[in-house]
């Protein structure tokens, strides 16, 4: 069972309280993650990455273990605490302005 941390816009348009909980096929990966994600919550697609694409979208950044995966490819497997559901994978709402 994978533990998954969404920022608050994103827990409200998916009508949850707390972390998702998620299972997803070895092996774990961003890809993976965000699919099952989208499959079980529909709305939101799109929200978390493009449409088409499926890139990240420019204001989100993701976290795992204390490392910013957000520039990682997409199907490298991610680190054994993920995959156990030991640690959760963060999805955080990057913060810009001056």
């Amino acid at each position: 069972m994978i533990r998954v941390i969404l920022p608050a816009h994103l827990r409200t348009l998916a009508r949850i309280e707390d972390e998702l909980k998620i299972d997803v096929h070895a092996p774990v990966t961003q890809r993976s993650i965000l699919d099952a994600i989208e499959e079980r919550y529909p709305m939101l697609r799109g929200t978390i990455r493009d449409h088409v694409t499926k890139q990240r979208r420019p204001f989100l950044r993701f976290f795992a273990c204390e490392e910013d995966l957000s520039h990682e490819s997409p199907d490298a497997p991610l680190p054994d605490a993920i995959a156990s559901g030991a640690e959760p994978f963060f999805i955080i709402g990057a913060i810009a302005g001056g």
